[in-house]
């Protein structure tokens, strides 16, 4: 039996902040079935601060609004909406607020957390406190972050210029049947358990009915979607969170007039070869053995 989970905008509340002025509301989780995916949407007040930690698990993050101040050893970085990077398993880091409101980011752990045992997060040594600078996606020394703006879904809008405020390939969208993809976090930037890419779907883009051998999580920001995961449909719109365990059978439609785009996660990363299968191919080879 295979696993899927929706979560409405409004189906999880809010958590307090804690002393420090950071809360974080999860979305996927061990207690929802999930091996491998820890997702969640994260929030620190301008004030606030998340003291110097690491994690048993890899962490990688969006920023969906605001300012925040990353420390790592290397030194600390301004991120603004549209950054996104990877923290490997047990790099020492701290977060802290910045600007004049709170900021928000999504951010996936894999494998699954599992605060139950006590060891999956340890507290460590303050990291030096040094004035931020903001990431430079160009510069070869920014092996772990990179930056996403909404118009580089545009095929049309890909060009030498794009080129020239950008990392080399990590420009390249894959392109396909009305459905663009632009990966953010993955082997290239560092991580090895997990990734994060964004997909946005044209008013008449539809992915088939598939599964995959990995978890895969959806988070919706722009437009409505028609879902079906395991012969379950569901309308999707900003906000909405969904989950499907590895084997479960899912599709996609843009259910709207304007662009559909979601961030979206897989864990484990996806295998060289069948990370995916399409059901509509398994259909045509039964009824062209029966034939």
């Amino acid at each position: 039996m295979t696993q899927h989970l929706v979560r409405r905008a409004d189906g999880v509340p809010e958590p307090p902040y804690d002393q420090l002025g950071y809360r974080r509301r999860e979305l996927v989780g061990e207690d929802d079935g999930s091996v491998h995916t820890g997702f969640g949407l994260c929030e620190l007040r301008p004030d606030g601060g998340v003291s110097a930690h690491v994690h048993s698990y890899e962490e990688s993050f969006h920023i969906l609004d605001g300012t925040v101040i990353l420390d790592v050893p290397e030194g600390s970085y301004l991120l603004e909406e549209g950054d996104y990077g990877i923290l490997p398993t047990g790099v020492p880091h701290a977060w802290r607020g910045a600007g004049d409101t709170p900021a928000r980011w999504a951010d996936m752990l894999a494998p699954v957390p599992r605060a139950r045992y006590g060891h999956d997060t340890q507290a460590v040594r303050d990291l030096p406190v040094n004035n931020p600078v903001r990431i430079d996606v160009r510069d070869p020394r920014t092996r772990s972050f990179g930056h996403f703006e909404p118009d580089r879904m545009d095929p049309g809008k890909q060009s030498q210029d794009l080129l020239a405020v950008s990392a080399s390939m990590r420009t390249a969208l894959l392109v396909y049947s009305g459905i663009t993809v632009k990966m953010m976090v993955d082997s290239d930037l560092g991580a090895v358990a997990s990734t994060m890419f964004m997909v946005q779907y044209a008013p008449d883009g539809v992915a088939g009915t598939h599964d995959h051998p990995f978890e895969e999580t959806y988070y919706f920001l722009e437009g409505e979607a028609d879902a079906v995961f395991d012969g379950e449909r569901y309308r999707l719109g900003p906000g909405d969170c969904a989950w499907a365990g590895a084997g479960c059978v899912h599709g996609f439609a843009n259910a709207g007039t304007g662009p559909l785009r979601w961030l979206e996660t897989q864990a484990p990363q996806p295998p060289p070869r069948h990370s995916y299968r399409f059901t509509r191919d398994w259909e045509y080879l039964r009824e062209a053995l029966e034939s």
